[in-house]
C-alpha cells in the first residue's frame, strides 16, 4: 500500500513539473503597462501600451522583448511589437527594429524599419531581418551593411549570419569597404572574429598600390594577407603577376606564387616565367626559379633568357636581370650559354660569367666557358661582354676577355673550322650581324682559303700581335695581321690533322639553342608541387527549410480555424546562379563564362 502511495506521489510531482515546464515555455509578459483588448483586432488578442516608467516587456526562452506597443494572440503564441522594439538574447545578440513579429511556438521572427543587430565583433544594419531562433540564423535579401568594428563595411543584396559559427554569409554585390582596399566579390564567407573572408567567384582587391583578381580565394583582414587561386593575379604598379596559387603580404608589400607562373614588366615590356616566384614590391625585385624563364619583348626579334635562377631588381629605369647555374640565352640570330648572364637592362650591357672559371681543379671548366653564337659564328672566353643599342634594340658590340677564341665551320669540308685566338676579342655589329672582328694580343689564326668559286686554295696558320677581321654575309672577307711573327698557307695535303686544331679549341655546336625549347633540353625532370586547393564553395540552406515548414505547419494546428500567423512574413527563396569564371580569349582579352557549383 504505502508503494502504491509513493508511486502515485512521484506521478503527481513529474505531471506536475512537466506541466510547469510546459507553462515556462510559453511567452511570459513581465510588463504590461496599459492592457486592453479591442474586436476590431482579433477574438482573444491583448493590446499592450507601455506607460511613463517603461516599456512593454515580454520574455521567451531567454530571449527579452521591449516595445512601446505589442499586440499578443495568446492562442497562437504570437506578438506584433511596435515603435523602438528591442529584442535581446543573452549578452551577445542585441537588434533594435520599429516593427517585429514573434512566434513563440516556431521561434520564427520578423523585423522591419532600421534594423540594427549588434554582436561582440561587428553591427548588422538593414531594412528588413529574418530571424530564426531554433537554427539561430538571421537573413536578410533587401541589402545590407556590416560594420566590423571601425575598420571596414560590407554589404551584400543578401546575407545570412549564423550565430553559433559565428559567420556570416554574404551573397549578391558584396563589397568590403577597408581604410585601405575595397573588395568585390560575387560571394564572401566572413567570420567577423578572425576577420576571416573567403571569396568565391570573380574578386578583386583593389588598393593604392595593387590590384587582386581572383575565383577563389582567402584574405586575412586583420593581418592583411591573402592566399589565391583559380585565375589569380596582383597587379603591382609596372607588374602583373598570375600563377596557380598566389599568396600576398599587404604590409610587407611582398606576392609568392607557385606553379605556371608569369610575371609581367609592363613598362619594360618584359615577362618573366617559371614555377616559383618572389616580388618583392618596395625593392622592385623578382625573383624566380623551376624553369625560369626571362622575355624581354621587341618589336621583331624577343629574347628568351633561361636559368636555374632569375633575379630581376632595380627600378624601372635601372633595371638588372641576373640569370646564374645553367644560364642560357636565345634570339633568331644570337645565343649565349654561360653559368651566369647578367643584364643591365639601362646600358644595355650583357655580362656572361663563369662562376668557376678561378678554379683549376674544375674537370669542366673549358665546358663551362661563356659562349656565343652569331649565325655561323662561335666565340668563347672568360668572360663575354655584350653591348646592345638600347634605343634601337639592336646588337651595338662584342667584347670577350681572356682566352678570346672564334670559330666559324668551314662550309664545305667535313672537319674543318676556321679559328682565330688571343687575349682579347673585340667585335662590330650591324644590323645584328658581326662585320669588324679585333683579336689583341696574342693572335694565332687558322683559316680556309678559298676562291671566287669555293675552291680550297690551302689553309693558312699564322701568329701576330694582333689581328683585324672583316666580314661579309658572316663569311671572313679580309684578315689583316698587325706585327705578324710568322704565317703561311699549307696546301690541304701538307698540313697535318694534328694541327688543324689551336690550343684551347673547343667546338660546341652541339650545345647551341636553335629553338626557345632547347634552352629547356638540358633541364632535369620538372617536378611541381601539389597545391591543396582552397574548398570550394558550399550554396546556402535556404531559410524556409524544411524543419522551417514543420514548425510553421504544427504552430496552425492548435488553431485550425485561423489564419496561421506563424507562416506571416516569410523570405522567398533567392535562388543563385553558378558562380562565374572568367576564360582568357586568344586575342588577350577575357569573357566571362558561367561554371557549375564544386571543383
Amino acid at each position: 500500500m504505502n508503494s502504491s502511495k509513493s508511486l502515485i506521489f512521484l506521478l503527481l510531482v513529474v505531471f506536475s513539473f512537466l506541466g510547469f515546464s510546459q507553462e515556462k515555455q510559453r511567452i511570459t509578459v513581465q510588463y504590461s503597462g496599459n492592457t486592453s483588448s479591442s474586436p476590431e483586432i482579433e477574438e482573444g488578442a491583448l493590446v499592450f501600451l507601455r506607460d511613463a516608467s517603461q516599456q512593454v516587456h515580454f520574455v521567451h526562452k531567454g530571449v527579452n522583448l521591449w516595445c512601446d506597443k505589442a499586440i499578443y494572440y495568446q492562442d497562437q503564441e504570437y506578438i506584433e511589437a511596435f515603435s523602438n522594439v528591442v529584442l535581446k538574447q543573452g549578452d551577445s545578440i542585441n537588434m533594435v527594429a520599429k516593427y517585429v513579429e514573434y512566434s513563440g511556438k516556431t521561434e520564427l521572427a520578423f523585423a522591419q524599419g532600421d534594423v540594427v543587430l549588434t554582436e561582440p565583433e561587428s553591427v548588422l544594419t538593414t531594412d528588413k531581418l529574418y530571424f530564426d531562433r531554433t537554427r539561430q540564423l538571421a537573413y536578410y535579401d533587401t541589402k545590407g551593411k556590416v560594420v566590423k568594428d571601425s575598420s571596414g563595411t560590407i554589404t551584400s543584396q543578401i546575407g545570412r549570419y549564423y550565430m553559433n559559427a559565428k559567420k556570416y554569409q554574404f551573397t549578391k554585390n558584396v563589397v568590403l569597404v577597408d581604410p585601405e582596399y575595397t573588395l568585390n566579390t560575387e560571394r564572401l564567407d566572413f567570420f567577423p572574429d578572425s576577420g576571416h573572408a573567403h571569396l568565391f567567384g570573380p574578386s578583386t582587391i583593389v588598393g593604392e598600390e595593387s590590384k587582386i583578381y581572383t575565383e577563389r580565394g582567402f584574405y586575412d583582414t586583420n593581418a592583411n594577407v591573402g592566399y589565391f587561386q583559380r585565375n589569380a593575379r596582383v597587379d603591382y604598379d609596372n607588374r602583373i603577376i598570375e600563377g596557380d596559387s598566389i599568396y600576398f603580404d599587404r604590409n610587407r608589400s611582398f606576392a609568392s606564387a607557385s606553379n605556371n607562373i608569369t610575371v609581367t614588366d609592363t613598362i619594360n615590356n618584359s615577362i618573366v616565367r617559371g614555377h616559383y616566384a618572389e616580388v618583392w614590391r618596395d625593392r622592385d625585385s623578382v625573383f624566380i626559379t623551376k624553369r625560369a624563364l626571362a622575355i624581354t619583348v621587341q618589336e621583331k626579334d624577343s629574347v628568351y633568357l633561361h636559368a636555374d635562377t632569375l633575379m630581376v631588381t632595380g627600378k624601372q629605369d635601372n633595371r638588372i636581370t641576373r640569370a646564374y647555374y645553367n644560364a642560357k640565352l636565345y634570339k633568331s640570330d644570337l645565343a649565349g650559354k654561360a653559368d651566369s648572364i647578367h643584364v643591365n637592362h639601362k646600358t644595355g650591357l650583357t655580362q656572361l660569367i663563369n662562376l668557376a672559371r678561378y678554379s683549376s681543379t674544375d674537370a669542366f671548366a673549358t665546358a663551362r666557358k661563356p659562349v656565343l653564337w652569331n649565325l655561323g659564328n662561335q666565340m668563347t672566353g672568360d668572360t663575354i661582354h655584350l653591348i646592345s643599342n638600347v634605343e634601337t634594340e639592336k646588337l651595338d658590340s662584342l667584347k670577350v676577355f681572356n682566352n678570346a677564341f672564334l670559330v666559324s665551320k668551314d662550309t664545305l669540308s667535313e672537319d674543318g673550322f676556321n679559328q682565330i685566338k688571343g687575349q682579347r676579342l673585340i667585335g662590330l655589329f650591324r644590323d645584328n650581324e658581326i662585320y669588324n672582328v679585333d683579336i689583341i694580343k696574342n693572335a694565332e689564326t687558322i683559316r680556309y682559303m678559298r676562291n671566287d668559286t669555293n675552291e680550297l686554295i690551302g689553309i693558312q696558320k699564322s701568329k701576330s700581335g694582333s689581328i683585324n677581321i672583316q666580314l661579309v654575309d658572316q663569311e671572313i672577307d679580309e684578315v689583316r695581321f698587325i706585327n705578324q711573327i710568322d704565317g703561311n698557307i699549307f696546301p690541304e695535303a701538307d698540313f697535318p690533322n694534328s694541327s688543324k686544331r689551336l690550343r684551347g679549341f673547343d667546338w660546341r655546336g652541339e650545345e647551341r639553342p636553335i629553338s626557345v625549347e632547347d634552352l629547356f633540353k638540358d633541364d632535369p625532370p620538372l617536378v611541381l608541387p601539389v597545391i591543396k586547393g582552397l574548398e570550394d564553395y558550399v550554396p546556402p540552406e535556404d531559410f524556409v527549410d524544411e524543419s522551417v515548414k514543420e514548425r510553421i505547419e504544427e504552430a496552425g494546428k492548435a488553431t485550425p480555424n485561423k489564419p496561421n500567423k506563424a507562416a506571416r512574413n516569410l523570405p522567398t527563396d533567392n535562388k543563385l546562379p553558378p558562380l562565374k569564371t572568367n576564360q582568357v580569349k586568344k586575342d588577350g582579352t577575357s569573357k566571362t563564362k558561367k561554371k557549375q557549383e564544386g571543383p
